[in-house]
């Protein structure tokens, strides 16, 4: 046993003894040997270029400038003359650059561990760089490489559609090789929707280098994946004449083809992209940020609003999924209701009434106590139930960043949210697009194209992704045909009837219109109050928003226009004018056939 013990000690000490015999000559060598390839061997990643963004027609909405970046050799701030040298030739060279910033930048990243050039300014454009470049480059410590930066041609027109790109926070580089590497990211828009297609892939050479960095042998060579673009569905010359239209006014314009294509998509007032693509002031940030109208805010998928009527086709439509053939009874309206004991009037906009009232003539002549009726027998969790299915309250998918979901309120929404219980006053004002209601413009955009078709669209704007064509989505759904036939008829009224709330504006196009106006109230009319003001004598804070919803042709759906004018007063006055002007365009430019 005692031999046992001491031929298992000496075992087990020739084993650790052959074991670091293999640590320190075959492990050590292959780690020393990485060490000394790296000390010959340099990587240096090829930055791709970033993809355009086109409309339909092929006309840039993003794109990319040339010009050039410029660094300074390290290790100068040890040589303080030097350096300052350098520094004023390149201010004396480009007048626009500031000394001072510039050995900010270079005091920042230069170390004694650094032997890479130092990039201090990030563009010079192709022009301004022509003439000089002979002479700059004879500089050994100056390093001028080619650089891009991006650009929108169209500016304030395309801006909540394309987006921008800026400088990446270090969160957005670690997510990102790409990012990481050059330094810019997609913000808003397609251009961070689509942000790793149009970035590309990085490309990279591997040169054997000399004990002072400098290139002597080409070892590996990959080329970048770049010029992976965008086209859009977007006509951009459509885009400029809505938003041109809108002078004077706040709001959004919806052009789609009822199966999504976006066509244009406006919300005014804007602002100009190009101001962030090199970093925003904070003049002009604070102006954007002060300014009452929200130009910073994209009102097509962040804005939400009270649908008001335009929600009642939708309605019609929820009541009859919840109680087959609730449409087939009339109502009549006086005026007003009450509910129980109740002394409160719930109004209808018509304050003599309309009488007896049928499921056209209630979205026609947008009745109010129609839908006040109705909404009692269903309750508002099938209402909510329903419209929500139909695409209100909910993202409508489109391929736009950071979409609002909206508010179509229900008894456990209202429990979560405010801890509160439902009172039927709350399912009657719901019936007509009011109190706890909130919709995007592109959900009532995309619900108009399912009444229109009984096919609910993913709203999309890319036509090709890096020249892949891409599929429009469409989920039918299905409706009693009657009541939904009935439904467009009164649309058809809105527009074309002399009762109509749009027949001014709509009835004279060359084209058959349906649609639906509304008219959503920003503030609460007092039960004392007989006589209502008229929007345009209300303060401007307090006027109503108005909607129009509009698709054509009547008999052969194509296109969805709609229309919201922020504080407007009336849809029929107010987004009509605009909406119509929106159909002659499409017209006089061939997009109905003849």
């Amino acid at each position: 046993m005692k031999y046992k013990i001491i031929l298992l000690l000496f075992l087990s000490v020739w084993a650790l003894m052959i074991a670091r015999l293999y640590q320190l000559s075959i492990q050590s060598n292959f780690y020393y040997e990485g060490l000394a390839k790296a000390n010959i061997e340099r990587k240096r990643f090829i930055k791709p270029v970033r993809g355009e963004i086109t409309d339909r027609h092929g006309k840039l909405l993003a794109m990319n400038q040339i010009g050039f970046s410029l660094s300074i050799e390290p290790h100068l701030r040890y040589k303080k003359e030097h350096l300052h040298r350098v520094i004023k030739r390149l201010v004396e060279t480009f007048p626009d650059l500031n000394a001072t910033v510039i050995e900010k930048v270079y005091t920042k990243y230069d170390s004694a561990y650094n032997h890479q050039f130092i990039k201090v300014v990030d563009f010079i454009h192709y022009t301004d760089m022509l003439g000089v470049y002979p002479q700059l480059s004879l500089m050994p410590e100056l390093k001028i490489e080619a650089e891009t930066k991006r650009y929108y041609p169209y500016g304030k027109y395309g801006a909540h559609i394309v987006g921008y790109t800026g400088k990446s926070h270090r969160s957005e580089n670690k997510k990102d090789a790409v990012v990481k590497k050059v330094g810019k990211v997609g913000k808003s828009g397609l251009e961070r929707y689509y942000n790793r297609v149009l970035e590309g892939e990085l490309g990279y050479e591997v040169n054997k280098v000399t004990a002072t960095n400098k290139a002597i042998e080409l070892l590996e060579h990959k080329a970048p994946k770049d010029n992976k673009n965008l086209k859009l569905y977007v006509d951009i010359d459509l885009q400029k004449m809505i938003y041109n239209r809108f002078k004077g006014m706040t709001g959004v314009a919806i052009v789609m083809r009822t199966n999504g294509e976006v066509l244009a998509a406006v919300s005014y007032p804007s602002y100009d992209p190009n101001l962030f693509v090199g970093g925003i002031s904070s003049k002009d940030w604070k102006a954007l940020q002060q300014d009452l109208a929200h130009p910073f805010t994209n009102k097509f998928i962040h804005g939400t609003y009270p649908p008001g009527s335009a929600i009642k086709m939708g309605m019609a439509l929820a009541f009859e999924k919840a109680q087959p053939n609730i449409l087939a009874n009339n109502e009549y309206c006086n005026g007003h209701i009450t509910l129980g004991k109740s002394k409160h009037k719930f109004r209808c906009w018509s304050r003599w009434g309309h009488g007896k009232v049928s499921l056209r003539k209630a979205i026609r002549e947008s009745c109010d106590v129609y839908f006040y009726n109705k909404s009692l027998k269903v309750g508002i969790n099938a209402m909510a139930k329903n419209l929500r299915s139909f695409g209100l309250g909910v993202k409508t998918g489109i391929d736009l960043p950071r979409e609002y979901n909206g508010v179509i309120p229900d008894k456990a929404w209202k429990l979560k949210r405010l801890k509160q219980p439902w009172y039927k006053g709350e399912t009657v004002i719901a019936s007509i697009g009011q109190g706890f209601d909130l919709v995007t413009p592109m959900q009532v955009a995309r619900y108009t194209a399912l009444v229109a078709t009984s096919k609910l669209p993913t709203p999309i704007l890319a036509q090709e992704v890096d020249h892949n064509r891409t599929k429009p989505k469409v989920k039918p759904m299905f409706f009693n045909a009657y009541y939904l036939n009935e439904i467009r008829k009164g649309m058809y009224d809105v527009c074309n009837s002399k009762r109509g709330t749009a027949f001014k504006t709509m009835s004279k196009l060359p084209i058959v219109v349906a649609g639906k106006t509304g008219t959503s109230q920003v503030t609460s009319i007092p039960q004392s109050t007989r006589k209502r003001l008229k929007e345009d004598e209300l303060a401007y804070f307090h006027r109503s928003h108005a909607w129009i919803t509009t698709y054509a042709p009547y008999k052969n759906p194509q296109f969805v226009v709609t229309v919201l004018v922020e504080h407007g007063g009336h849809g029929g006055s107010t987004s009509g004018p605009i909406a119509a002007d929106i159909y002659k365009w499409l017209y006089a430019h061939g997009y109905f056939k003849k």
